[in-house]
């Protein structure tokens, strides 16, 4: 199994990774290792995926599963709601409680305090962005934004990432300098298009609420169909899994 560790200075509390495509037991498009259980792939499969996941990061707790919407919402991972809860991203204090959203060209986020007492998992496509899942995955989080970490995972790239007018539209609406995350497509076929920079929108959303310490982002899951799952690129196909819990309080933090 390939895992990606996030490469930011959180506390040794904080635990957290990204899968990748690969170590699952899943077939044809949704191979291997697709962790979506709402995309076509055989559940008996998805649901092996996850205990191999789980069993693989010794996790202490399977994650809270999200029923992701494109919204604002935030779950808290504590109390989780039956079935499964309807947000885009969800917040925990407990050691133990396991935080986790899916993507596939959306960009996933992970947020924690710079004392490890608390930490967020986002999803954030770019109607997410621009109806305020930052905001409110921040404000949830109930610390001093400049006491904040954030790491940007994999998500389709500026390359790649082709939208309409609107799109550029909403987000320049609310603030001007987002203008410098578009650029012209090249695309003749597609006048009047842009291509859309994910990881630019978010930090410029993060810095407009106070939060500077963001690392991570520039790992395209379009460009690189052997590690990632791209809707955009594929239609039919798999989720990856980005996850953050605390290291429950007998961890000896190694």
């Amino acid at each position: 199994m390939e895992l990606i560790e996030p490469d930011w200075p959180a506390p040794a509390s904080v635990r957290a990774c990204v899968t990748t495509r690969l170590g699952g037991v899943s077939q044809g498009a949704f191979a291997s290792l697709n962790l979506g259980d709402h995309v076509g792939d055989d559940p008996e499969r998805v649901a092996r995926n996850r205990e191999i996941l789980c069993s693989h990061l010794g996790l202490p707790a399977a994650p809270l599963w999200l029923r992701q919407v494109h919204g604002r919402d935030v779950a808290m991972a504590e109390c989780p709601t039956a079935p499964i809860p309807e947000a885009d991203a969800a917040v925990a204090s407990t050691p133990g409680v396991v935080c986790a959203v899916m993507t596939a060209d959306c960009l996933p986020l992970l947020l924690c305090d710079d004392q490890g007492t608390r930490v967020s998992a986002v999803h954030a496509g770019w109607r997410g962005l621009a109806g305020g899942v930052l905001e409110s995955a921040v404000a949830a989080m109930r610390v001093a934004p400049e006491r904040l970490l954030v790491w940007m995972g994999p998500a389709i790239g500026p390359d790649a990432f082709e939208v309409g007018p609107e799109v550029r539209v909403s987000f320049i609406a609310e603030d001007p300098e987002a203008a410098a995350a578009f650029r012209p497509s090249p695309s003749a076929a597609q006048a009047e298009h842009w291509l859309a920079d994910l990881f630019e929108l978010a930090r410029l959303r993060l810095a407009r609420l106070g939060v500077e310490r963001v690392y991570g982002g520039g790992d395209c899951t379009f460009s690189q169909p052997g590690r990632f799952f791209s809707y955009r690129r594929d239609g039919t196909t798999g989720r990856l899994a980005s996850l953050i819990w605390l290291a429950p309080n007998d961890s000896d933090g190694s």
